[in-house]
Order: C-alpha cells, then sequence, then structure tokens
C-alpha cells in the first residue's frame, strides 16, 4: 500500500520536475522531458518516475556522506520524533545563512529544518566536497544539480538545489521524516522499506536535523 502511494507520489514530482521547476535542457534530453506522442501521460509519469528515482537514488546512495553504514534486522524503523522542528542553533555567522532561509521559503521548506540540513551536510562550507563527489552547502551529487538544472559550484544554486529536491522529496513521501530519510538514503531506499531505512547513519541523520 506505501508503495503504491509513494509511486502515485513519485509521479506528482516527476510532473513538477519536468513541468514546473525549470530543469536545464540536457536533465529533459535524458529522458525528464514529457514526449508529445499518442501514449498515455500516466504512463509516461510512470516511465519518469522510475527513471529519476533510479537515478538520483544511486547517485546520492554512492555518495560517502550519504552512503549507509550499517542495517538492521527490522524491515522498517520508527522513530518516534516529534513533530515540532527544533529552532536552529548552528553556525550564525555564515554569509550564506539569509540565502539559505531564502531558499527554504521559495520552496516551502521549514526553515529550521533546511537549516539544520546545510548544517549538517557541509558546517555552511560551500567547498565541502565528499569523495565521491558530493559539492558544495547541500553536498549535491553532480548528476542531480544536472537534473536540477543548478550548478553545484555556485553556493546559491547549490542552497536551491538542495532545498528544491528536500522539497520535491517531501511531496513524495508526505512528511518531513521521510523526506529527509529520502535525501540521505534515496527514494529509492524509503519505497523498499516503507518508511525510514534501517540504516544506522540514516537514523542518526533524520534524528539529528528533525529533533529527537
Amino acid at each position: 500500500m506505501f508503495a503504491r502511494s509513494a509511486a502515485r507520489r513519485l509521479a506528482r514530482a516527476a510532473l513538477a520536475l519536468s513541468l514546473g521547476l525549470g530543469l536545464a535542457v540536457p536533465a529533459m534530453a535524458d529522458g525528464l522531458r514529457i514526449q508529445k506522442s499518442g501514449k498515455s501521460r500516466i504512463a509516461q509519469f510512470e516511465r519518469q518516475t522510475r527513471l529519476l528515482d533510479s537515478r538520483l537514488a544511486g547517485q546520492y546512495q554512492q555518495s560517502a556522506r550519504l552512503r549507509p553504514k550499517g542495517t538492521s534486522t527490522k524491515s522498517v524503523v520508527d522513530l518516534a520524533l516529534p513533530g515540532t522542528i527544533p529552532a536552529y542553533s548552528g553556525n550564525r555567522r555564515s554569509q550564506y545563512l539569509p540565502h539559505a532561509r531564502a531558499m527554504a521559503r521559495k520552496h516551502g521548506v521549514p526553515e529550521d529544518l533546511f537549516l539544520r540540513l546545510v548544517q549538517q551536510e557541509s558546517g555552511w562550507n560551500p567547498s565541502a566536497r565528499s569523495n565521491k563527489g558530493a559539492r558544495g552547502l547541500a553536498q549535491l551529487m553532480p548528476g542531480t544539480a544536472a537534473k536540477l538544472g543548478v550548478d553545484a559550484s555556485d553556493p546559491i544554486q547549490n542552497l536551491e538545489g538542495g532545498a528544491r529536491y528536500l522539497r520535491m522529496m517531501y511531496n513524495t513521501f508526505g512528511n518531513w521524516r521521510l523526506a529527509l530519510a529520502a535525501y540521505n538514503a534515496g527514494p529509492g531506499a524509503v519505497q523498499k522499506y516503507g518508511g525510514v531505512p534501517p540504516y544506522r547513519e540514516t537514523r542518526n541523520y533524520v534524528r539529528i536535523i528533525h529533533g529527537s
């Protein structure tokens, strides 16, 4: 039941990504463009959903910062987290803090949540890079940034991509806890386990950012 619901939400996210979020032409040419043909639009959405999920999930799972480091014997991890997101209490001197707030507002992401994500991902270092290539303040993989139509090496665009992708995951899974899990481990992992994946790193990631 969850997988079917998530798939439908992913279809809507894929539609929003291809039509409403202004992706770069190369990304659309890479399989995300809606073709003008007689085929069912729903069938096209489903194909695009599978393509987007597999590519973005693969890119994130190969990042050294984002790759799950441990597993559990449980199929679903139930994190009893509060509904209120804790106030951001990290670095307040970064010149990029106002930009992060602006991008969070632009894409409908709670400001404190997004600031906590950036703090966790990069410590506000715009030059941060994992040994697998995740880059910048929001630690975007180059392929993901390209599909989102942003330049990962530009700090402001990096924040734009991070906020946009997090919002996409929220639209897909319906709550910020699962959106964070998908940002960390990939949407495919959240679908597979029907919730937060049983990976130690992902569990800690969600707790640190969302609150414990």
